[in-house]
Formats: structure tokens, C-alpha cells, sequence
């Protein structure tokens, strides 16, 4: 072979890895380096860009009951092959959970939330109670820890009140997240904070009608596709008209009790409705119980790399919707 080959070879090759070392070859960047810090806007929900941003993903399960899927390779695994743009990490607060073992509970959380900043994907703290507001001391203690770690990441979502039982708002629901929301902006004083709302948060326009007075609050709602259906549907579009911004931080296919039979054709009303407003939606749950809401059977691995047959019916719905792929009737 001629020198002048030879020394053209060479060329094209040098020419090569440079492109790749000049970056031409990175991966596509993660949503939240694309996203950055999340910020609310009128009732949506924006990126550091100002354009409208829809988070999908999908919530742990309590923290005391099923801890073996709090790590990092279940989160990875959730984003790289459920598509998941952020994960909820539902930590227990009553029954043996917070209240009892603190520091325990709290180092499960902060697994999820370093695998979720090193994932880049969006991370929900969520004080998993139904009734946060006779616990305030120990849910300021908890938030003022977790902003004080972790205010710097544009990740963070804190979710400050699961879902409050049948108690007032204005009395005892809004001062209670008035006092979470100070204690988190000592030091957080940028990350979306998402509030709990009355009735197992579904009264979402009565939150409406008296709104937190705060900077970046968003607030709660939940449903279960085969109990809740159109007259919630209606509650949501009310309070989206009021000018306030929901996001579904938890709901299910089944009824509320999380068993009974998938409503197929509720969950796709629903789905629709949530990507028309583009409001952000997670899935109750990533777990294994015998249950219709569990997303898992018995036979899951706790580290992720699940086949479709180590999935539910509801399962392989969530991830199918997830990802983009045609819905199929269970």
C-alpha cells in the first residue's frame, strides 16, 4: 500500500475520534438536564425553558412494607425500560414506618433519590400519611433535612401530604402545608413542592377556591380508574379552570381499595384527559403484593430486569403506556 494511503487511512481515522471525543457521539440528554429545574406557570407545569413540561413515571410502594425495591438498579431499570421520567418515593410515616424508625425510613428515600440525580430523572419525596398534620414537628424535621441535602439538584420534587383524610382545608390541611412549605424554603427555595388536597386528595377545587399564597406549589390528586370516573374527571377540569396546576402524584387502574377488576376503558379516559392537559402522572405501584394496583407479581426480581411475565395486568398496561406502545385490553 502507498505511503499516501497509509497517511489517508490515518486521517480518516484521527477525523473519527475526534468527532467522538468533540462529542459528537454523547448520549441523548437526560430529561432533567434538559428540563433543569421545574417551575409552575399559570396551571402547567414548566421547564427552565418556559416550555410546557408532562412528567410520567411511576411510584414506590410504602417504605416499611415493601423496602426491597428502594436501590438503584430499580430505578434504573424503570427508566431504561419503562421510560420513566420520574419515580415517587412513597415513604411510610405511621404503621411502624417514620414515626418509629426514622433514620431508617429516611435512608431508603435518600437511596431512591441519589440513584434518581444520578439517573437524571425527576424524584418525588413523598410524606406518605393521611393525617401529616397531626405529625407537623416530624414532617418539618424530615422536609428540612431533605431540602437542606438536596436543594442544589433540579431532580427534587417534594410532595408534602399524601392524601388527607375527610378534613377541612382552610383550617387544618392548608395551614399545615403553609408550614411545611416555610420550613422546605429556608433552604430549597426553587424545587416544586406538590400539596395533598381534602377527601384522599380528589377535592382538588376546593383547594382551588383558597390557595396556598406560596412560590412553585402545584397540588394533588388521586384517582382509581374502576371508582373514580367522570365526576372527578369534572372536579379536575374545575380546579385546572380556577388556575391551579395538578399533578397526579398517584393513581391506579383498579378501584380505590387497590384490588378489584382493571376498568380498562376508565383508565384510557383518564390517560387521555391527563395528556391532553399535559398534567404529570405516576402509578401506583412498583410492588408485589397479590393485589390488582401492584404492578409486580411474587416472582419479580427486587433489581429490576423483569420479563413481561414477572408483570401484572396492570403491569404491563402502565409500561406499555409508558412507552408509547398500543394499548391492549387485559
Amino acid at each position: 500500500m502507498k505511503t499516501s494511503k497509509v497517511y489517508g487511512f490515518l486521517f480518516i481515522a484521527l477525523a473519527i475520534n475526534w468527532l467522538f471525543l468533540s462529542g459528537f457521539s454523547q448520549q441523548t440528554p437526560s430529561v432533567v438536564e434538559k428540563n433543569g429545574f421545574l417551575r409552575v406557570k399559570g396551571n402547567k407545569l414548566v421547564n427552565q425553558h418556559g416550555e410546557v413540561v408532562q412528567l410520567r413515571g411511576m411510584s414506590l410502594c410504602w417504605t416499611q412494607w415493601f423496602p426491597k425495591h428502594y436501590n438503584y438498579e430499580t430505578v434504573k431499570w424503570l427508566r431504561d425500560d419503562w421510560k420513566c421520567e420520574v419515580v415517587r418515593a412513597a415513604m411510610a410515616v405511621e404503621w411502624d414506618g417514620y414515626l418509629a424508625h426514622p433514620d431508617l425510613e429516611q435512608q431508603k428515600v435518600e437511596t431512591v433519590v441519589h440513584a434518581a440525580i444520578d439517573l437524571g430523572i425527576y424524584v418525588i419525596i413523598d410524606w406518605h400519611d393521611h393525617h401529616a398534620n397531626r405529625n407537623i414537628e416530624a414532617a418539618k424535621k424530615f422536609f428540612g433535612e431533605m431540602a437542606r441535602k438536596f436543594n442544589l439538584f433540579p431532580n427534587i420534587i417534594y410532595e408534602t401530604f399524601n392524601e388527607p383524610e375527610k378534613i377541612g382545608w382552610s383550617d387544618s390541611i392548608k395551614p399545615y402545608h403553609e408550614a411545611i412549605i416555610a420550613e422546605i424554603r429556608k433552604y430549597d427555595k426553587r424545587n416544586l413542592i406538590i400539596c395533598g388536597t381534602p377527601t384522599w386528595s380528589q377535592d382538588v377545587d376546593i383547594a382551588a377556591s383558597d390557595p396556598i399564597k406560596a412560590y412553585n406549589i402545584a397540588y394533588t390528586l388521586h384517582y382509581y380508574a374502576a371508582t373514580h370516573k367522570q365526576w372527578l374527571r369534572d372536579k379536575l377540569v374545575k380546579a385546572l379552570n380556577m388556575g391551579i396546576p395538578v399533578f397526579v402524584t398517584e393513581y391506579g387502574l383498579c378501584e380505590a381499595s387497590g384490588d378489584g377488576p382493571i376498568d380498562f376503558e376508565e383508565s384510557v379516559k383518564w390517560w387521555d384527559l391527563l395528556d391532553e392537559y399535559k398534567i404529570s402522572y405516576c402509578n401506583w405501584a412498583i410492588y408485589d403484593k397479590k393485589e390488582s394496583a401492584a404492578a409486580l407479581k411474587p416472582v419479580a426480581n427486587a433489581l429490576g430486569g423483569w420479563k413481561i411475565e414477572d408483570l401484572t395486568p396492570s403491569g404491563r398496561l402502565v409500561r406499555a403506556k409508558l412507552r408509547g406502545e398500543k394499548l391492549e385490553k387485559p
